[in-house]
This record gives structure tokens, sequence and C-alpha cells, in this order.
């Protein structure tokens, strides 16, 4: 998305490197991050630990960010990756409220966002099957084995910017994508066994 956004301005000065480097002397700067990136993350925290502590987060991953420019590799011209590794550093603190959020959405079957008509349809029919029985095996997997399930998934990052967002080699994103996606199969192929049976 930031990569559009940049494409589309057409020069060095408008990447995420650039503003941050230019935020250093001028702070004001900083909020073109911000205006680029709080939507993403909003609704990646949202889906992660609900609307009710999903503004506060958000609003801490830019404080973080804010507070650690300085220390921010400027040759990384994409800041995504990054901000997502705050995000995903400032969630951990919430693992006990995302897991019964988790355990709230196993037991709803109540769609709570909607984009529009066709949307809702396509919610409503999803929620009615697999809602409860993925939101268990969210529950279950191991938080590093969740955390980049989810970025790969809701967050929309490729493999290196979840390892340049957490911090772990790409061979370990690999490993833990595999493990995630392999224990969300099997819980929902058994769910799948016993609505058959049904």
């Amino acid at each position: 998305m930031a990569a559009v956004t940049q494409a589309a301005a057409g020069t060095d000065a408008d990447t995420d490197a650039a503003v941050i480097r230019a935020s250093l002397a001028d702070p004001d700067r900083f909020a073109t991050i911000y205006d680029r990136y709080a939507a993403m993350l909003y609704r990646y925290a949202h889906q992660r630990v609900g609307p009710e502590i999903a503004d506060d987060v958000v609003a801490e991953t830019f404080l973080a960010a804010f507070r650690g420019r300085q220390s921010y590799d400027l040759g990384r011209q994409d800041a995504r990756p990054w901000l997502f590794g705050i995000l995903t550093r400032e969630l951990a603190t919430y693992r006990r409220r995302e897991q019964a959020r988790y355990r709230a959405l196993t037991r709803s079957t109540q769609e709570t966002v909607q984009d529009g008509p066709a949307d809702q349809v396509t919610a409503r029919v999803v929620a009615g099957t697999a809602r409860g029985p993925l939101a268990a095996a969210l529950a279950r997997l191991a938080p590093g084995d969740r955390d980049v399930l989810l970025l790969v998934a809701w967050g929309q990052l490729s493999y290196d910017e979840v390892a340049a967002a957490l911090g772990i080699p790409p061979g370990t994103v690999g490993s833990r994508l595999n493990r995630a996606r392999r224990k969300v199969r099997k819980a929902l192929g058994d769910f799948e066994e016993t609505r058959n049976e049904d």
C-alpha cells in the first residue's frame, strides 16, 4: 500500500525513510507516516483484539514509533514491517484479552463489521459455519505462530516483511507459518467432518 502511495508520488523524498529522516528535524512530518498506515494498523488490531482496544493499541504503536524513529533503519524505504513489528509487540501486552476475544468468537455467531451487502452475505455464510472453530484454532496457537499467521493473512505482509517486523529469520517465518496453517487446517477439517456427520 505504501509502495503504491510512494510510486504515485514518484520521488525519493516521499518514501517512508525520507519522511522519518525529515521528522528528526521537524517532528510534525511524522504525521505523514500516521496518515499512511493508521487505518491499516487499526484494521489489523481490530481483528486481533476488537474495537474496544484497537484504538489504544494503534495509538501506543505510533507513540512508540515516534519515540523510536531515530533508530529506524533509513535503508528500509517501507516502514510498514517496522510498524507492524511495533504493533505486534504492543499486542503482546493484550494476549489475555485476545485469547478472551477468540473464546467469545468461538461461542458467537453474530457479525460485527461488514463493508457492504455482498460482504454481509459472505460474512454470514462464513461466520455461520467456520467462525467458532477458526477462533478456537487461533486461540490454541502458540503466540509466535499466531503472530506470523495473522501478519501474513490479515496484515498482508510478505515473509521478508514478517521477518523484519518480528526480528526473526525468514526461514523461521516459513516454519511457523507452515505449523500454524497445518493446525488451523486440521481444526477446520475436524469441524467439517463433524458437520458432515450431522
